[in-house]
């Protein structure tokens, strides 16, 4: 970890001399060794494991209702251009004897917005390990969020919120689908 922020620090100072910065001005001296950390603290997902955080917390459960986590907030770099986009994340699903720690659920989302991702991408991660490791009877991801690379630069669209979902099992059926959404409404 010590080489990996060294080089960031490295690549970061180089950077800001290219774009025509004084790296010895007092508010920049420090700034190689600030960004290295924020960028491994913003990227500290590839270190971890989804899966074994589910497997951390399974439990055998004979409840098969609709399990919903809404509003997990989150905060993720587009791979494009390398800025934040964020907002909320929405989780069903509907368990087949298996149930979940309702915190592992929030703690997945994060992992996986701690990478450099597509907000497309992301839904199907977060979908596809749910369905993997607890093997319901559904799941469904919804995520909203705001993009920096579309509000900062480029068609500087402020306010636009890009939705995207993925659903699997017993979601392919509208009556669920519009359960989860009922459910996200109240």
């Amino acid at each position: 970890m010590k080489e990996k922020n060294s080089e960031l620090e490295q690549i970061t100072h180089r950077l800001l001399r290219l774009i025509g910065e004084d790296t010895e001005r007092e508010g920049l001296v420090r700034t190689p060794t600030r960004v290295a950390k924020c960028i491994q603290q913003l990227t500290c997902g590839y270190d971890m494991d989804p899966v074994a955080v589910l497997n951390s917390a399974k439990f055998k459960e004979d409840y098969r209702q609709m399990i919903v986590v809404k509003d997990i907030e989150f905060y993720s770099l587009c791979e494009h251009h390398i800025l934040p986009f964020f907002g909320k994340v929405h989780v069903g699903y509907i368990p087949d004897g298996t149930i979940v720690g309702l915190s592992k659920i929030p703690r997945v989302v994060d992992i996986f917005a701690r990478r450099l991702q597509v907000q497309e991408h992301l839904t199907v991660q977060i979908r596809r390990c749910i369905e993997e490791t607890l093997q319901p009877k559904g799941v469904m991801v919804v995520i909203e969020a705001q993009h920096l690379c579309m509000q900062m630069r480029g068609v500087e669209k402020q306010g636009s919120v890009t939705q995207t979902m993925d659903f699997c099992g017993d979601f392919a059926k509208a009556e669920k689908r519009e359960e989860f959404f009922a459910l996200l409404r109240k």
